[in-house]
């Protein structure tokens, strides 16, 4: 049986062969990130979430490559796109799977403060910006909830057992779910889903019991780590997240 790609991006191809999936990083890609991803995968196989288990680390075509459990079924994303009419449920249940994460009892991962600092750093923002986002950091409560860090509704598949399984955990960190749930708010605003957005968040602070200051607080921290990526169609939008006050981000919140 060949391998198959079924998603392909410039420094990762994803493939499947029988019940299998393979991550392919490209060259460029850092090993030191190919082994996180790795160790965060094989460290929540031992929650309560589902997820795919770490099957073997090798090289394809001299390509580092994690070897993971194919899970076959329908992402949320598709389940919301293809059943407009059970997009609340749908939502809800993505957000309780989200709210069942932050629950984990987990004690090794890399913090999400510390992240946040180490990505403004390396960003081409002024010296005194970046003291005021590092120093906006240090403010932040320290806890330690289990972070998903890129929870988006095509990391969460409805397999054909029935289950939900959560894929993708090369963000998780340690942190608070405030951050988590604003990087969520803030990939869908990216999508331009201003829409569900807004369902989201609104959704999030309800059954999070979390304050929507508190999460809108997030974005401009979000915003300038997502810059370093230098994703060209998001530039515009981050910078002008970064340098968004409270009245600022509350307004952007208000807009339909």
């Amino acid at each position: 049986m060949a391998k198959k790609t079924i998603a392909k991006g410039e420094l990762i191809e994803v493939m499947v062969e029988g019940d299998k999936c393979y991550k392919i990083f490209s060259n460029d890609y850092p090993k030191t990130h190919v082994m996180n991803e790795a160790f965060n995968t094989v460290t929540l196989e031992d929650t309560e979430i589902n997820t795919p288990r770490l099957l073997d680390i090798c090289k394809i075509d001299g390509k580092w490559t994690l070897v993971l459990d194919y899970i076959k079924g329908k992402s949320i994303a598709q389940l919301m796109e293809e059943n407009p009419d059970k997009l609340d449920y749908y939502l809800g249940k993505f957000i309780d799977i989200q709210l069942q994460i932050h629950e984990q009892k987990v004690f090794t991962l890399r913090k999400h403060n510390d992240k946040m600092n180490r990505k403004i750093s390396k960003t081409n923002l002024s010296a005194t910006l970046r003291y005021d986002l590092h120093e906006r950091i240090e403010a932040k409560p320290k806890h330690n909830k289990l972070c998903h860090g890129d929870y988006d509704p095509l990391n969460v598949i409805l397999a054909e057992d029935g289950k939900y399984y959560v894929i993708d955990w090369s963000h998780a960190t340690l942190g608070n779910i405030e951050a988590d749930g604003a990087r969520t708010y803030m990939m869908f605003l990216i999508d331009k889903n201003k829409n569900l957005a807004r369902k989201y968040i609104d959704l999030f602070c309800e059954k999070a019991g979390c304050s929507l200051d508190d999460v809108l607080s997030y974005l401009p921290i979000l915003a300038a780590s997502q810059s370093v990526k230098d994703i060209k169609d998001q530039a515009e939008f981050l910078n002008s997240l970064i340098f968004m006050e409270k009245k600022e981000l509350l307004e952007l919140y208000e807009q339909e």
